[in-house]
Formats: C-alpha cells, sequence, structure tokens
C-alpha cells in the first residue's frame, strides 16, 4: 500500500483543520468538510479540496478522520456520510466523544464495514499546527499500517493503547489526561483571582515557586494568557472544555467514583460561558471567579 492516502477530514475546527493541513503538507490528498462551509474554506488554499456534503467529501477516501464536537456529532455526520463510505475504509475517530458514544460509533463503524480507531489527540491549537500532537489510538494490528501516515502526518507520537478500537480504552486514557488538564487549568485561574482579591503582585508567586516542585510550565502558560490579554484566538475553547469536563464526570459517576475537581471545573467553565466567554482560551475561566457585574479586565 502507497504510504500517499486520499484522507476525508470531516470538522475544521481549531483541531480539524490544523489537521488536514499538516495532511496536506505530507502528501496526501485531502477532502475537507465543515457544517459551517466558511471556516473550511480557507483549506483550500492549502490544497484540500472542500467539499459541500460529508457524503462528497468521503467518496473514495481511504481514511475518514473525524474532528467534531462530540460523539453524537460525529455519528450525525457520519450517517449523513453513509451512502459514500466505501467498504474497508478506516475511519480515525479522534472527536473526544466520551465512553458511551465511542460504543455507539463503534457499532455504526460494524454497520458499514469500516475499520474503526478510536484515536483522540492531547494538544492543543499550536500543537497542532506544528503536526506535534499526541495521538492515543486503539485499533486492530493488522490495519494500523493504513492509518500510521495519518498519525505520522499530524501527531508526535502515537500511544497504542489496545486492539480494540471499540473498547475505548484511548478514550479512557484522553478523559484521564483531560482531567488533569482542566484541574490545572481552573487553579491556575483561581490563583491568579485570589491574587487580585488579596492584592497579591502574581510575579511574587511565581517568584516563591520558581524552580521547585510546585513550579509548572503549563501554570505559566495559562496565566500568560490571562495576564496579558491574549484569550483569542483560543487554544482549547471554554465550551468545549466545559464539555469534556462533563463527560469526565459522567466516566466517573458510571464507574462508581466521585470527581468533586472534576465536577467544580465544569461548573466553572459553564460559568464563564454563560458569562460570554465560551469561546475564548479555556484560561478564561479565570472569570468565573468574579460577578458578572464586576469582571476584571486581566
Amino acid at each position: 500500500m502507497t504510504d500517499k492516502l486520499t484522507v476525508s477530514v470531516l470538522g475544521t475546527g481549531i483541531m480539524g483543520a490544523a489537521m488536514a493541513r499538516n495532511l496536506v503538507r505530507a502528501g496526501h490528498t485531502v477532502r475537507a468538510w465543515n457544517r459551517t462551509r466558511a471556516k473550511a474554506e480557507p483549506l483550500a488554499a492549502d490544497g484540500a479540496h472542500v467539499a459541500g456534503t460529508p457524503a462528497e467529501a468521503v467518496e473514495g477516501a481511504d481514511v475518514v478522520l473525524t474532528m467534531l464536537y462530540d460523539g453524537p456529532a460525529a455519528l450525525d455526520v457520519m450517517r449523513e456520510a453513509a451512502p459514500a463510505l466505501r467498504s474497508g475504509a478506516a475511519w480515525v475517530q479522534s472527536s473526544t466523544a466520551g465512553i458511551e458514544a465511542v460504543d455507539e460509533l463503534a457499532a455504526f463503524a460494524r454497520e458499514h464495514d469500516l475499520v474503526f480507531f478510536d484515536a483522540p489527540v492531547l494538544g492543543t491549537r499550536q500543537p497542532a499546527e506544528a503536526g506535534r500532537l499526541l495521538v492515543l489510538a486503539a485499533g486492530p494490528g493488522e490495519h494500523r499500517a493504513a492509518v500510521t501516515p495519518v498519525f505520522e502526518a499530524v501527531g508526535a507520537r502515537t500511544v497504542w493503547t489496545g486492539e480494540d478500537g471499540a473498547a475505548g480504552t484511548a478514550t479512557r486514557l484522553k478523559l484521564v489526561a483531560n482531567s488533569w488538564v482542566l484541574a490545572a487549568t481552573a487553579a491556575a485561574g483561581e490563583v491568579l483571582a485570589l491574587a487580585q482579591a488579596l492584592d497579591v503582585d502574581p510575579e511574587s508567586f511565581f517568584d516563591a515557586i520558581g524552580g521547585g516542585p510546585l513550579d509548572m510550565g503549563y501554570l505559566r502558560a495559562k496565566t500568560a494568557l490571562i495576564l496579558d490579554g491574549r484569550l483569542s484566538p483560543p487554544q482549547f475553547a471554554v465550551a468545549t472544555a466545559a464539555k469534556d469536563a462533563r463527560l469526565i464526570v459522567q466516566a466517573g459517576q458510571r464507574h462508581g467514583v466521585r470527581l468533586d475537581v472534576a465536577a467544580a471545573g465544569a461548573e466553572r467553565m459553564e460559568r464563564a460561558a454563560a458569562q460570554g466567554h465560551a469561546d475564548e482560551d479555556m484560561a478564561a475561566a479565570y472569570f468565573a471567579s468574579f460577578d458578572p457585574a464586576d469582571q476584571p479586565s486581566a
């Protein structure tokens, strides 16, 4: 099999558009679709074919890559694409879908004779644009060669979590990883909010922890976005973070684990979204610490 493929990318938001561009740069034929076509149109200048429908996008595709909002959205779009899906094509499902949704997506793949790969990614806008995502993947070993060129184009490394994509082992690892990311993001915002309330210069805090075990590059990166007013364009949007946080809470509940921090983080993201920060970087959850009538200018 040639390593130059026809890849259909369904969903060209922050992550999907970057992945599509890197697939084009790697020499693959890319057919892109997005519900709001204007978000996909810029990809034409990069060499991708922008399709008008999901069915048009997947026609003749060796690999279909979905990077949509959630599991139900991915299933709806794949149903629209169903008439043109090629039997035996690989489906790389990279949306953060949640554990229950993965079962439904895998069932759709079986019904349409697709080779299903549960393959969410870790990373935000910058690593996505640089092709440096971490791909978490589960799927049949005998078919991995078919999707390896795709993973190599969009990611710096692939971590295989299992042979059965339907088991959702990659999605499970993604939820665990995101639980840490979202907790750290919420904590970064609260540190700045408390510093402001107590009239403490944030630099005093950074100096105090600098170089020690409490210091963390992620903390400094997210607080810098707030302090410098660089919340748009987002690396990862508040609204999407809120959705992921709810999936994490639901996964815990399903398996008998109470996740108080994740639940509070979800509520915090949702509050920030309601205050008008839904499309800003998830660091904007900082604003959820303040009453709407008393919002700081960061």
